[in-house]
């Protein structure tokens, strides 16, 4: 399979270099840079990166109002957002807009070359008890975007799913729990994505939450 391409928005040039030094050092096309949303939304539509790694606090444009334009555009985008904070209420936000998981910057260079590939290939980067306590501070605040799904769609098999998925297991974990074999549960899982137009494992946490299959601790 054939190395994405990535281009690295951030408004720290040091930041920016050190990535692309990472990534290129091990094989990872980086087609560009940009230090701002607006030139990252404009970067994005004239090179098309497989992945984005975006800043979220930059100036002329935020990383969130870049990450809305460009998945709006180009659905087949994968972003993966940048923070200082594992805990940053905007990383939520990104998550539910469609982002593929986040990094904190202080990343090592190996965890990010495996980080872009991973969600080059589609899938989701989340370290669930991370994305659980993110999801789980911030999905009843007084303002939680806006995730509109019917889940009538769902059998009650997939509702299932769909809650455990929620809770943070693997397909490994969610195949021992329900007596499956892993297959079974990729089908349960790639039938309840397209159902609900799920991009990925970050968004069914998210609208797990959201739509109260798993209840925010109380602690």
């Amino acid at each position: 399979m054939s190395e994405p391409r990535v281009l690295i928005v951030d408004d720290q040039e040091l930041i920016r270099t050190g990535f692309r030094m990472i990534l290129t050092a091990r094989g990872i096309d980086v087609a560009g840079e940009a230090s701002d949303g607006l030139a990252a939304v404009e970067a994005e539509r004239r090179l098309r990166p497989d992945v984005v790694l975006m800043d979220i606090r930059m100036p002329v444009m935020d990383g969130l109002e870049a990450t809305r334009r460009i998945l709006a555009r180009n659905p087949a985008c994968r972003v993966l957002m940048l923070t200082t904070f594992d805990l940053d209420k905007y990383v939520y936000t990104a998550l539910a807009m469609g982002a593929s998981g986040f990094l904190l910057k202080d990343v090592t260079a190996e965890h990010l070359a495996a980080a872009v590939r991973l969600v080059g290939t589609g899938d989701a980067l989340l370290a669930p008890s991370i994305t659980r306590r993110l999801v789980q501070r911030f999905a009843r605040s007084d303002d939680p975007p806006a995730v509109h799904r019917d889940l009538t769609a769902l059998t009650p098999r997939e509702r299932e799913v769909l809650t455990m998925l929620g809770r943070g297991l693997s397909n490994t974990e969610l195949a021992a729990e329900l007596t499956l074999s892993e297959a079974t549960v990729k089908t349960h899982v790639a039938r309840i994505f397209a159902k609900l137009e799920l991009r990925d494992r970050a968004q069914a946490v998210v609208l797990a939450y959201e739509t109260g299959l798993v209840a925010p601790s109380t602690h």
